[in-house]
């Protein structure tokens, strides 16, 4: 589900077929609020802007497959029947489907968490049940968390590569933009002879 369809080449999004591409070339999108998109192609970025809201980054780097979501509330709290994509359960399962859709294996898939910061001291803590949310849900659904940059006090941008895992994050602290830091992902010992990016 994005919000301009025309410009996802190569990607798929919310069931709709892929559109031919040319391998190799960037290209970026952005993920708005209540949004998220699958891909299979090296050359997609997938980028948002955080506060409170969290985004996962989910992928089978076996099939060379993932994506990304940006959710604003866990649920739908007093009224559970609402289905829509600011909600968490409903934007996880959309994409962890989308990537099983196409062809990444439930038990192969990773899990980056990112947000979930209170982002206004005299308001409640969206962010903290932003991310606790997100983090009990991978739990439950088995997928494994590897960490990622949840609550705080700053907004964050993201960008995410889901075919290679590659992940930058820049924070804003007090209105002013700061470095882009690469997220090194986390090598399990068994693995210690591989370089991951």
């Amino acid at each position: 589900m994005a919000s301009n369809p025309s410009s996802l080449a190569g990607a798929r999004v919310a069931g709709r077929p892929s559109v031919p591409v040319q391998r190799g070339v960037e290209r970026t999108i952005h993920v708005l609020q209540g949004d998220f998109h699958v891909t299979d192609d090296d050359g997609v970025m997938l980028a948002t802007i955080l506060g409170s809201c969290v985004a996962a980054c989910i992928r089978d780097p076996v099939a060379g497959v993932g994506g990304l979501n940006h959710f604003l509330l866990p649920d739908g709290g007093s009224d559970p029947g609402v289905v829509t994509m600011k909600y968490g359960v409903h934007a996880m399962e959309l994409l962890i489907n989308g990537i099983l859709r196409d062809g990444g294996r439930r038990e192969r898939l990773t899990a980056k968490l990112f947000g979930g910061a209170r982002m206004a001291a005299n308001l409640p803590d969206i962010g903290r049940r932003n991310a606790a949310f997100a983090e009990e849900f991978l739990r439950r659904e088995g997928i494994r968390y590897e960490g990622g940059s949840l609550l705080g006090t700053s907004a964050r941008r993201l960008q995410f590569w889901p075919v290679s895992g590659r992940i930058r994050q820049g924070r804003a602290a007090d209105g002013a933009a700061q470095t882009i830091r690469e997220i090194v992902p986390h090598v399990p010992e068994s693995q210690s002879d591989v370089e991951l990016f």
